[in-house]
C-alpha cells in the first residue's frame, strides 16, 4: 500500500470519496454526502467507540489469528494484541486515523514503561508528553507519520501538542460531545455531574431526571431531526436512515435517549470509560474508574511484544483484501463500515471475505440500527457460506458498554 499522505482532504481524497458518494453532486441526498465528507476529512475518532471486550469474545480470539480490521482510532487494535494474534492488517481510508494509529503503535515500542504510555494516551494537562514525543517516539516514525505530528496548526502550536492538553476533546466527535454539552447546559444540565454516581441506581437517578426530559426539548428535536446533526459522531446519512428506520416520528430523539440511557444506566460507571468521555469528556482517574482495556497494566507487557506484527494501511477493506491469498484471514473487523455501503459494495467485500477466510472464520460488525444489514443484500452464493450467530450476537450486544449502535453481529464461515 502506498504510504500515508499528511492532510490529504477530502476532495484529494478518491478512495474516501469512493465509498462515500453514492448520489448526484446537486442532489439533495448529494450535497449531505459531501458536506458530511468534508466534515470526515479531518481526525474523527481520537477514540474508537465499539468495545473492544466484545470484539474479542465474539471473535473467540486466540493466539495465532490473523486479523484484518478498520482501524478508526486505534485503541481496539491495540487491544486485541494482548491476544497474541499472528498477524493484524488495519486499514482506514481517514490519513488522520492513520496517523494516530501509528502514533499509537510507536507509544508502546518506544516510551520506556507503561507509566509513560498512560501518561501519553490517557491522561490531561500533561505538559512533558511532546517532550516525551520528541525523544522517544519520534524517531521510530515513518517520515510522513513524523510530518504530521511535526505540522503545525493555524495556532502555532505542533499537532502533537494536543496530547500535552487532551486529545479526547479534539476531532469531529471530540467537538460534537462539547456541543452536547453546551446544548445541555443551555438547558439547565450540567453533564459532568454524572461523574458524581456512585451506583447504578443514582446513574439512573440523574439520567431520569437530567438527561431524559432533554430530548422532549423543542430545540433538541428540532436538531436530531437533520442528517447533518449527526455527522459529528461520524454517521454518514445513509447511516442517519438506519437509526430514523427505528423511529416512529420525523426526530430520532426518542433512538438516541434509548442509546444514551443505555450507556448511563447499564454498566457500573466504574467500569464503562466510553461513559466517562461522554459525561465527562475526560477518562477516569486511578481512584474513580477503569482505563481502556488496552492501557491496562496487565495488557502492557503482551501489546508492546507484539506491536511489530501490526501493518496500517490507508486502504479500503475490500482493497487490501483482494491482495491476499486464497484462506490466509481468521477474523474480520467491519466496525459499521457496512451501513456505508451500497448492494455492490458489500456483495464486493463480502466477495473477498469469503475468497480469503480460513476455516472457521468469523466476522463480527456493527450496525446503527438493530437487523444485520447483509441479510437479503448478500448473493445467495456468498450468504449461503456463512452462518449467522444470532444467539451470541444478541447477548454480546447487550454487553457492549459504548451503547451507540443498534446491534453487534458475527458471522462464521460455513464448514
Amino acid at each position: 500500500m502506498a504510504e500515508i499522505v499528511p492532510d490529504v482532504g477530502f476532495l484529494k481524497n478518491g478512495k474516501l470519496k469512493t465509498a462515500l458518494l453514492q448520489h448526484k453532486a446537486l442532489s439533495k441526498s448529494g450535497l449531505s454526502e459531501r458536506l458530511f465528507g468534508l466534515m470526515f476529512s479531518g481526525l474523527v475518532y481520537p477514540q474508537i467507540w465499539e468495545d473492544p471486550d466484545v470484539d474479542m469474545a465474539g471473535m473467540e480470539l486466540r493466539e495465532g489469528h490473523s486479523i484484518v480490521t478498520i482501524g478508526s482510532g486505534g485503541c481496539n487494535m491495540l487491544a486485541y494484541l494482548s491476544c497474541q494474534p499472528a498477524s493484524i492488517d488495519v486499514v482506514d481510508l481517514n490519513p488522520h486515523h492513520i496517523a494516530l494509529n501509528r502514533l499509537k503503535l510507536a507509544a508502546f515500542s518506544a516510551l520506556p514503561n507503561h507509566s509513560d504510555v498512560v501518561r501519553l494516551l490517557a491522561s490531561e494537562n500533561t505538559r512533558t508528553n511532546t517532550k516525551a514525543y520528541d525523544n522517544f517516539i519520534a524517531p521510530k516514525l515513518d517520515a510522513a507519520t513524523r510530518a504530521y505530528w511535526d505540522k503545525r496548526t493555524l495556532s502555532g502550536r505542533r499537532r502533537i501538542s494536543v496530547f500535552d492538553r487532551n486529545i479526547y476533546r479534539t476531532g469531529l466527535l471530540g467537538r460534537f460531545i462539547a456541543a452536547g454539552h453546551l446544548l445541555a447546559r443551555l438547558h439547565g444540565v450540567d453533564l459532568t455531574e454524572m461523574a458524581n454516581a456512585r451506583s447504578l441506581r443514582e446513574q439512573r437517578q440523574f439520567f431520569e431526571s437530567h438527561i431524559a426530559p432533554l430530548f422532549d426539548k423543542p430545540l433538541i428535536r428540532w436538531l436530531t431531526s437533520r442528517k447533518s446533526s449527526l455527522f459529528g459522531l461520524g454517521i454518514p446519512p445513509q447511516q442517519y436512515d438506519e437509526l430514523a428506520s427505528l423511529a416512529a416520528e420525523g426526530s430520532i430523539a426518542p433512538v438516541l435517549r434509548q442509546r444514551l440511557e443505555k450507556l448511563a444506566c447499564h454498566f457500573p460507571l466504574r467500569d464503562n470509560y466510553f461513559a466517562w468521555q461522554a459525561f465527562v469528556r475526560r477518562y477516569a482517574r486511578p481512584h474513580e474508574g477503569q482505563l481502556p482495556t488496552y492501557l491496562k497494566p496487565e495488557h502492557y507487557r503482551q501489546i508492546r511484544n507484539n506491536v511489530s506484527r501490526v501493518k496500517v494501511h490507508h486502504a479500503t477493506f475490500t482493497e487490501l483484501l483482494s491482495e491476499k491469498a486464497a484462506g490466509t484471514v481468521d477474523r474480520y473487523v467491519l466496525l459499521d463500515a457496512q451501513d456505508w455501503m451500497n448492494d455492490r459494495q458489500l456483495n464486493d467485500l463480502w466477495a473477498e471475505i469469503t475468497r480469503t477466510a480460513a476455516p472457521g472464520a468469523r466476522v463480527i460488525f456493527r450496525t446503527a440500527a438493530e437487523k444485520s444489514i447483509i441479510e437479503d443484500r448478500l448473493s445467495p452464493a456468498i450468504r449461503g457460506q456463512w452462518t449467522y450467530l444470532a444467539g451470541r450476537s444478541q447477548e454480546l450486544n447487550l454487553q457492549d458498554r459504548s451503547a451507540i449502535y443498534g446491534g453487534f453481529h458475527i458471522y462464521t464461515r460455513t464448514a
